[in-house]
């Protein structure tokens, strides 16, 4: 597999971080002479997001494989119709359906810890006399949920350098689902605290995705990067034929 015939990987980060999550998986990739873009996702909406993120994919010559954790399992569900996109990833993600909110989803299986340790700030909105709402986690409950296999003083790091997630995202319905039309993959982490693992399984199995489970907390891109990396490498290799 020529450099020239292969997907360029997109990592589309989540909720609560940012394209840094991405810092352990990324040497993997370019290594296996890979080409990859890792965008700053606004966190601002998720009809707006996964418009940002298609418009990243559009200016990219030639097919992209498409990977998405956590909230960005949602952005990718919108983003990938874009025609150059051959192919999905979901890492620790949400698989949503034409139609469904990141809320109704998670609202049909039992809280995760993470509901308990939710923050809400106001922030300014342009144009607007009314604020947004951000939405991020408590830094001191941070590690254990998030970050529970991962250095801890990285885990720190994380912690006070949030990318925090508008209200808003949690309730906008998606308006298309991808996966109904490109071939999928979906890494479930099952020691996740902070989507219910449930959550994860139930979306790739309604997709049909290829699914494989590890023993994990939600950032398994910085706890288990070679289970990453095979992965991705696995999507690329079924995309580029």
């Amino acid at each position: 597999m020529s450099l020239s015939e292969s997907p360029t990987v997109v990592l589309v980060h989540g909720a609560f971080a940012d394209a840094s999550s991405y810092a352990s998986v990324i040497p993997g990739l370019l290594e296996r002479g890979l080409k990859v873009v890792a965008p700053a996702v606004p966190n601002r909406s998720l009809i707006g997001d996964a418009a940002y993120v298609a418009s990243v994919v559009r200016q990219i010559d030639g097919p992209v494989v498409l990977v998405g954790h956590s909230y960005g399992g949602a952005v990718i569900t919108v983003a990938g119709v874009e025609d150059n996109v051959k192919g999905l990833v979901y890492l620790s993600g949400y698989a949503l359906e034409a139609g469904e909110s990141l809320g109704e989803l998670q609202g049909r299986f039992p809280d995760s810890d993470l509901a308990a340790a939710l923050v809400y700030t106001p922030f300014p909105v342009e144009g607007s006399d009314t604020p947004g709402t951000d939405v991020s986690v408590e830094v001191d409950k941070f590690p254990a949920i998030f970050a529970a296999d991962v250095d801890p003083d990285v885990a720190a790091v994380l912690a006070v350098s949030q990318r925090p997630l508008a209200a808003q995202a949690f309730a906008e319905a998606a308006p298309v689902a991808a996966w109904k039309t490109k071939p999928s993959w979906g890494l479930v982490s099952s020691s996740d605290h902070t989507i219910n693992p449930d959550v994860e399984r139930f979306g790739y199995q309604r997709a049909g995705m290829t699914t494989v489970e590890v023993d994990s907390s939600h950032l398994v891109m910085l706890a288990h990067p070679e289970r990453v990396v095979a992965l991705i490498e696995e999507a690329v290799r079924a995309t580029s034929k």
